[in-house]
């Protein structure tokens, strides 16, 4: 679980850092003020989870524990980035109108997962 939480991190990075070139750039003239906001919430909130992501992934090789809740931490960030992020990156390039009750799904991963790495630092026997 670790390699893929570190794998999806350091990719969904990158991309994060794509993207967001690619909005300033390329999407700027041809999106209306409030798609290009939600484009850009896509961005940050991917940059913010991946790296939170990270965190965790360096936290578990350096604790050499994980947890039930360490790990839904991580599949929740990861589905969250997926269906939050990626609804929004769909939705600003016209993608079809039904992904936007997918964005607060993908939002609720988000609040999960937070509250899921929570229970697991509490537990943690430090």
């Amino acid at each position: 679980m670790i390699k893929l939480i570190l794998l999806f991190a350091s990719i969904s990075s990158g991309l994060a850092v794509i993207l967001g070139a690619f909005g300033a750039h390329a999407l700027k003239k041809h999106l209306s003020p409030s798609l290009l906001s939600a484009y850009e919430t896509g961005v940050q909130y991917q940059f913010i989870h991946s790296l939170a992501l990270l965190a965790l992934g360096v936290l578990l090789l350096k604790l050499e524990y994980s947890s039930r809740a360490f790990t839904l931490a991580g599949w929740g960030w990861m589905i969250g980035i997926l269906l939050f992020c990626g609804s929004l990156y769909a939705l600003a390039l016209g993608g079809p109108r039904w992904l936007g009750p997918i964005t607060p799904l993908g939002g609720l991963f988000f609040i999960g997962a937070w509250g899921s790495f929570t229970v697991a630092v509490w537990q943690l026997r430090l």
